[in-house]
C-alpha cells in the first residue's frame, strides 16, 4: 500500500499503521488500515474508479468530505455510502455503484 491518505479534513490525521485488516472490493480480498476510509483504502490499493454515472463514467474521489456524491458505493449490498467519510471495517464488502444505485424505501 503505497499511496495513503494520511491527514483528512474531517476524520482527522492517522495514528497506529502497525495492524491490518482486510476487506473486499468487487470480490477481492484487500487489505487496510483500521482508522482508513474506505476510499482511502481503495486508494492505497491503486483503485481510483470506485463506480460509474448512469452515463457510464467513471467516479472516484472528488471532494474527500462527504458532499460531492462522487465516491459512492455499494456496503454489504447498501447503495450511496460515501466512501470518503465511511471508516473501512473488517471484512465488509464493497461494490461499485452503477448510476443511483437502488436503493430499498
Amino acid at each position: 500500500m503505497k499511496r495513503r491518505v494520511l491527514d483528512h479534513p474531517i476524520l482527522g490525521h492517522k495514528t497506529d499503521h502497525r495492524e491490518e485488516i482486510e476487506f473486499f472490493f468487487e470480490g477481492e480480498k484487500l487489505k487496510a488500515y483500521p482508522d482508513d476510509t474506505i476510499a482511502s483504502a481503495l486508494i492505497a490499493n491503486g483503485i481510483d474508479i470506485f463506480g460509474f454515472s448512469s452515463s457510464g463514467k467513471p467516479r472516484g474521489l472528488f471532494c474527500a468530505i462527504g458532499k460531492c456524491s462522487s465516491c459512492l458505493v455499494e456496503v454489504n449490498g447498501i447503495p450511496n455510502i460515501r466512501a470518503c467519510i465511511t471508516p473501512v471495517k473488517n471484512g465488509i464488502k464493497v461494490k461499485r455503484q452503477k448510476g443511483k444505485g437502488k436503493p430499498t424505501w
